[in-house]
């Protein structure tokens, strides 16, 4: 006899739930399996809990069989009468089915107790014919007396993670978490979890030891249903991961089907390895069917933006630096720019007109700077509304707010110096809708801005209001309305080619109606400092030919201070220099950028930079002109992986800076970091070359040598090698037995593009 019981959510949520969680004693042997030629899974034969995952093609076991205490899932109860309590035990009873060997169906059910009979879980498992993945479904049925709030499915417990062992999750552009489980051993609660569609910008992530023995774990849903991946502390030396499904809670019905399956399967290798696979799914997705850059319909001024500058307040400190800059580079420079509004910086949106500087004057500088090819991409917040901004309190405004389950507003304080809150509008509202794009068609047709940068774009929030029109809870209204949203923004505008909508963050979703993506993650440590988390350019790998991503904090000066703000909390060091060594931190920064394809991107640009830091923006220069005359790889390209080299590490002086740091005096944190002294990227281009891009940030020259087979990446067995450097081309080697050896010296703080560009009257492999 196999036992369950209830466990309750704090009753501090008015509308609480309840979660069934199977316990029982498993006998030690009593597995059933299912497996192909490449992966095993064991279940448990008298509760169906998930006990084993062996990768035969490695002899690895993945799971600690004694941490499983229950079936692969859980599920959250929503109860509307009495106090919303549900507590009880009773006997369930287990049973399962194989249709072939590598297919299993598990079925739970006659749970004693319970008010309604008919209650059922069904969970299906099926190997893929080869290869080491398996897809799982969920069925819950008899849900007559009660309403599934949130499945947890599936539930995977002790994955094994031992010392060394790495967690690459793709929160927007990506980051490796280095021996997750001594982290999440050190969180209050002891676990991490990301939303999708949201931070998580990918369905998926991957676990993987020192010996590049891999738990990998994605989802195929393309209907942008609200998740959250979750991984917690396990037992010692093991971490645990489940996929939150967040359901809409107004689709009545007597049972639930997940809509898409969950993968899970093990792999050798690492992060790149696990986009590699994932890439192999997603780019026959609608997302990328659809996308704008690959169906043309991305601004040519946006592909052929050499730079951005990323700079604040009135037009004289935006437009006519970047103007030096164009002028400088002789290429072309637009801006991206914040604080040209009204109002205060996170206070009083969406009160962003008269611009701060007054309607003519913004609107005759930015006509002047268009004249001169300088395009202006304005900030406005796709989702807030300041609750000091005046119309805050009507009535309006306060029924279209994202409500909580208690029916609250959900407001959340950003600005430090005023302590004034911001509350989220609900994007599955006609008025928010309404209000925004009548907001952006202002700022495009009256004040002639090329582009709106849409602020907290790229993420999702469930909202509980039953009078919005939209599904209470989860489910994927919020992306559907967003999509929703960048149409009508778009519709009307007799330009509409030539405008940029761009979002925050990174999300596979947004690739058919974002025209390119902030991804500042390329400059975590400048505003996380070094907390032992790397930056991996996870998305660019499995995505970068189908949206442009920009953006980077990256700046050789104290940051700015809105002059709206309080005046007593103004630092000292507004736009001072930094001291010279933090100068590796940029060099790092930018030459991430470079290396994973995005587009360069200057922060806080003033002209004394030029003579005062010529060495830096030498290299800035530099990275911009190579990549301006390598955009079929570092554009257009698809990202590979780069053959091996030995890649020194330095350590170099790391500054933590924000905007926000000058109300307690400590604007700047420094820290210490060992960095590769060569950022590097692989790109195939769509005729078949493969240019290797490279950016050294060491103050000495570095020897490269790489020795590999042309067939690795389908190229034919002759060609040749040649070298692009800022200052032109030459050629480095020719092959012919299929092997390609290179060598050569990289300058000092210097950047180059190394192209194998295959024979054309051969095959390729």
């Amino acid at each position: 006899m196999n036992f369950f019981k209830a466990r309750i959510l704090p009753p501090a949520i008015l509308l609480s739930a309840c979660i069934l969680m199977m316990t029982c004693d498993r006998q030690t042997g009593d597995i059933v399996y299912i497996e192909n030629g490449t992966l095993r899974l064991g279940f448990d034969r008298g509760s169906g809990a998930f006990v084993s995952m062996l990768d035969k093609a490695g002899g690895n076991e993945l799971l600690v069989a004694a941490a499983a205490d229950g079936p692969p899932w859980e599920i959250f109860f929503l109860h509307s009468s009495g106090d919303g309590r549900f507590d009880h035990e009773g006997a369930y009873s287990f049973s399962f089915s194989k249709s072939k060997l590598s297919s299993l169906e598990m079925c739970w059910e006659n749970f004693g107790g319970m008010e309604n009979e008919n209650f059922r879980v069904v969970v299906r498992v099926s190997l893929d014919a080869s290869g080491p993945l398996s897809r799982w479904s969920i069925h819950v049925g008899g849900l007559e007396r009660g309403i599934p709030e949130e499945v947890n499915f599936p539930v995977v417990k002790g994955i094994l993670a031992p010392e060394g062992t790495s967690l690459a999750v793709p929160t927007w552009t990506g980051q490796l978490i280095k021996d997750p489980g001594k982290v999440l051993s050190g969180r209050s609660d002891r676990t991490m979890k990301w939303m999708y569609p949201g931070y998580l910008s990918m369905q998926v992530s991957a676990l993987y030891d020192s010996t590049g023995s891999g738990f990998y774990v994605a989802a195929d849903d393309t209907l942008s249903c609200a998740k959250e991946f979750v991984f917690s502390s396990g037992s010692p030396g093991a971490v645990n991961f489940h996929i939150a499904h967040h359901l809409p809670l107004d689709e009545v019905s007597n049972s639930y089907s997940q809509s898409y399956r969950t993968i899970i399967g093990s792999f050798q290798g690492d992060w790149f390895t696990a986009a590699e696979r994932y890439r192999d799914w997603a780019e026959k997705q609608w997302w990328c069917r659809d996308s704008r850059l690959k169906n043309g319909l991305t601004p040519k001024w946006l592909e052929s933006t050499a730079l951005w500058v990323w700079n604040r307040k009135e037009s004289d400190k935006v437009l006519q630096p970047a103007n030096e800059l164009k002028e400088a580079l002789k290429l072309p420079v637009n801006v991206f720019w914040h604080w040209w509004h009204g109002c205060s910086y996170d206070d009083n949106f969406p009160e962003y007109f008269p611009p701060r500087e007054g309607a003519r004057a913004f609107r005759n500088a930015v006509a002047e700077a268009r004249q001169a090819d300088i395009r202006s991409v304005v900030y406005m917040n796709s989702i807030q509304w300041g609750n000091s901004a005046r119309d805050f309190g009507s009535d309006e405004v306060r029924r279209n707010t994202v409500k909580d389950r208690s029916g609250l507003p959900h407001s959340h304080v950003y600005n430090l110096f005023t302590g004034t809150a911001l509350t989220m509008m609900c994007m599955g509202t006609d008025f928010w809708r309404n209000t925004y794009a009548a907001l952006c068609d202002s700022a495009i047709g009256h004040y002639g801005v090329s582009g709106i940068y849409m602020d907290q774009a790229c993420l999702s929030r469930m909202c509980y209001d039953p009078g919005h029109g939209h599904a209470r809870g989860g489910g994927n209204y919020w992306f559907e309305n967003y999509s929703k949203l960048t149409r009508q923004i778009r519709h009307g505008i007799s330009a509409s080619g030539e405008i940029m909508l761009a979002g925050e963050g990174t999300g596979e979703n947004w690739l058919p109606h974002l025209d390119a993506m902030l991804a500042l993650q390329v400059s975590r440590e400048r505003y996380a400092g070094v907390d032992g988390i790397e930056t991996i350019p996870f998305f660019q790998a499995v995505y970068h030919p189908y949206g442009i991503t920009y953006g980077n904090y990256s700046s050789l000066l104290y940051p700015p201070y809105d002059d709206l703000w309080p005046e007593e909390y103004a630092p000292v060091k507004e736009h001072e220099l930094l001291g010279r060594e933090f100068s590796k931190q940029f060099l790092m920064e930018q030459a991430r950028s470079f290396a994973w394809g995005q587009q360069p991107t200057i922060a806080n640009y003033q002209s004394l930079l030029l003579s005062d830091r010529p060495d830096e923006m030498k290299f800035l220069f530099d990275l911009v002109r190579l990549r301006m005359q390598s955009l079929k790889y570092l554009l257009y390209g698809e990202f590979c992986r780069t053959p091996f080299f030995s890649v020194p590490e330095e350590e170099i002086d790391i500054s933590r800076l924000s905007i926000y740091a000058g109300k307690t005096g400590n604007v700047l944190t420094a820290f210490r970091k060992r960095v590769p002294a060569v950022y590097h990227g692989a790109w195939r281009s769509d005729d078949g070359s493969l240019g290797l891009a490279m950016a050294g940030i060491s103050d000495r020259a570095l020897p490269i040598a790489l020795d590999f087979q042309a067939a690795e990446y389908g190229l034919p067995p002759a060609g040749i090698v040649s070298m692009t450097t800022p200052d032109g081309g030459r050629r480095l080697a020719s092959f012919e037995d299929g092997r390609v050896l290179i060598e050569f010296s990289l300058p000092p703080r210097s950047c180059c593009l190394v192209e194998i560009i295959p024979d054309r009257t051969l095959p390729r492999q």
